[in-house]
Formats: C-alpha cells, structure tokens, sequence
C-alpha cells in the first residue's frame, strides 16, 4: 500500500526514490507539447511569435538540462526571458528562487497574501493545465518499457517511494491506471515540498542515506539526490527503456557494496 508522507513507516533497509513525469511514466513530452505550453500561450495572451515561444518552453522543460523543472519555476523562467523589464515577473521568479514550496496551494497563499496579477494568472493556468492533462486520451499517459518489472524486482529489498514534483491527483491517478502504485509504498508530490526536502523527510524515517538510490530523467533529481547525500540513477532520455532493463542488475550490486556512478553519461546524453 503507498502511503502519504507522514503516515509511510520504512520496512526495509534500502529505500529507492522514482520519479514520475519522464521517468516512470512516459507522460512529459505530451504534457507540455499539448498542455503546458499552449496554456501558457492562452493564458499569459502571447500573441506575437507564439509558435516561436512554444519551441522555447519546450526547450526549457524537455530538451536541456532545465528538462524536469518545477512548473513554476519553468512558468518564471520563460516569462523573464520575454519580459525581463517586468518587475511583477522579476518578483514572481524571486518567490520560485526561495519558496520552500512550489505548488497550487502555494500559489493560493501567495494571492491571499496580496501577490501581484501575475499569481493569480499563474494559479489559472496551472489549473487549467490540469484539466487539459486530465483530458488526455489514457493512451497517451503510460509508463515506459520494463518499469512495472524493475519496480516489482526492487520492492523485495527496497521500500518504493514515489518523488514526483508533479500534481498529487494526476500521479495517483496514471500510476494507478498503469498498475504501478502497488508495487509503491509512498507517494509524495509538489504539495509535499521539494523534492530534495522529501527525500531529507523520507531519510528520517530510518534509512542510511548510503541505502538511499534517486531514480530520475532531469537534473532537479540528480541535485536531490546529492544535497541528501545518496546516490543517483538516470533514466536517459531516448533511452528510458534501456534505462529500465539495465536499473535490476545496477540495484543488486548497489545492495552488496558497488557504487552507481552515472552523472557523466546523464549529462552527456543532453550534449
């Protein structure tokens, strides 16, 4: 059973960190081609160059080494990119630099606590986001090649936990669908904070961090991983398949002492 954050109670001496969108599932790409970016177009009113901006967010949140960013921090980036005279979008990118929390609810507050027009645009388009991602055929929202297999072999000596900086309900919902939450025992999203703040709640459960592996497609997991201290697998991108056929044999010898040195052939493969 996958368990909420603060109810999940470690059971085994190893604990494997996975996360979702592009790693497990094989959902990015058509979120933000279909979803993320043309909402972004509607909302923020880009008129000018817009297929031009398109390419652009999906650079920034598919293609370079940015790929994975918190949807907020990928909303700020691109929009001082376009408009770096803004101050009401320089202040909005100060919050993505610092919050401790990227999400809706935090948003909400943000408004709340009398946040510029910018917030309440950002809280709009993340919401109509996700309903154009619920939307989507279930067809397009599956997971990779060999990922119900590698996470049903490491759940004999591992706890399974789920870090994911993508939407509670969508994650619940297409690890469901796929079969996969199962073979999980915790589940923890962008309403539970950073993803490198996770795995540090998830450590204190009891684990060594030397027992801790991050399994992830983007550069946010990688410095997870390194600011808690454990170590990092990467699903490559074009690779992920591959990735996963490789990951059983990389955790039985991680479990009897080898170490998981992947950094360069991760960063490598964004060249």
């Amino acid at each position: 059973m996958a368990y909420p954050l603060p109810e999940f109670k470690k059971t085994k001496k190893y604990l494997l960190c996975v996360d979702s969108d592009g790693c497990a599932m094989d959902t990015m790409n058509i979120k933000h081609i279909k979803c993320f970016g043309p909402k972004f177009v509607k909302i923020f009113n880009i008129t000018k160059n817009a297929q031009s901006v398109l390419d652009r967010w999906n650079e920034i949140n598919l293609y370079q080494i940015t790929r994975g960013i918190n949807r907020f921090k990928g909303l700020s980036q691109i929009l001082c990119e376009l408009y770096p005279n803004n101050a009401e979008y320089a202040v909005f990118k100060a919050w993505t630099d610092s919050a401790k929390e990227l999400s809706e609810a935090a948003v909400k507050k943000k408004i709340e606590e009398g946040g510029g027009n910018v917030f309440k645009k950002a809280l709009l388009w993340s919401q109509t986001t996700n309903v154009a991602i619920k939307s989507l055929p279930d067809i397009e929202k599956k997971a990779f090649d060999g990922v119900y297999e590698a996470l049903k072999e490491a759940g004999k000596t591992f706890d399974v936990a789920i870090v994911s900086s993508a939407n509670f309900a969508a994650v619940v919902e297409e690890w469901t669908r796929c079969g996969l939450l199962e073979l999980t025992d915790c589940v923890t999203t962008q309403k539970d904070g950073s993803k490198a703040y996770c795995i540090a709640e998830l450590i204190k459960k009891g684990y060594d961090p030397a027992n801790v592996v991050m399994v992830g497609d983007a550069e946010g997991d990688l410095k997870a991983a390194d600011e808690n201290g454990v170590s990092f697998y990467p699903i490559l991108v074009n690779h992920e398949a591959e990735s996963w056929q490789k990951i059983c044999k990389v955790l039985d010898g991680f479990t009897k002492g080898q170490e998981i040195d992947f950094k360069e052939e991760f960063r490598k493969n964004f060249r």
